[in-house]
């Protein structure tokens, strides 16, 4: 029932202008931050890598919906780019483990990589996702293991990680038959 509310005409694209005018909203965001105060200091590459980034994720969200019509498999999607941006965000900013300096953050790309590539080996079919999802939610919570060696306190925010992608899966696992 979701799926033909999103795809009843004129709906769908109210709903891409908010989601790209998000976008660039959030983009602006350090913009204007550096206007108030000079602890945000971003430079050229900071936005253009930024912009990358909120707008690969839109663009990859935009073709799965376009792909799939089951409201399970795009809330799915919609997670696991969620995550996945976060993921990386949190990384280039401040990052999981230590400082956005420490070598172990490098792990986190690592979960990534497993995300996208079962993504590819699963054909981005609702089954193989879920698997995909599930393995990636493994690996996310395995980098735990190094975690714990530099600083206990991130046990908790790797846990945090690991939820959305097991919620993902099981989205994807009920949009299994739903398409």
């Amino acid at each position: 029932m979701a799926a033909q509310v999103i795809d009843e005409p004129g709906t769908s694209n109210k709903l891409r202008i908010a989601a790209w005018s998000a976008a660039a909203g959030l983009l602006m965001l350090p913009a204007i931050a550096m206007q108030l105060t000079h602890e945000v200091r971003w430079g050229p590459a900071d936005f253009v890598l930024a912009a990358l980034l909120i707008g690969g994720t839109g663009l990859v969200f935009e073709l799965a919906i376009r792909a799939r019509a089951s409201g399970a498999y795009r809330a799915a999607v919609a997670l696991a780019l969620f995550t996945a941006f976060l993921t990386v965000w949190v990384n280039l900013a401040v990052g999981m483990i230590g400082d956005a300096g420490n070598p172990l953050n490098l792990l986190f790309g690592g979960v990534i990589a497993v995300a996208i590539l079962g993504g590819f080996l699963a054909r981005f079919q609702p089954v193989g996702m879920a698997w995909a999802m599930a393995a990636t939610a493994l690996v996310q919570a395995a980098t735990v293991i190094p975690a714990l060696t530099y600083d206990p306190r991130t046990a908790a925010l790797i846990g945090a990680f690991t939820l959305p992608w097991l919620l993902s899966a099981a989205l994807f696992r009920a949009a299994h038959g739903r398409d």
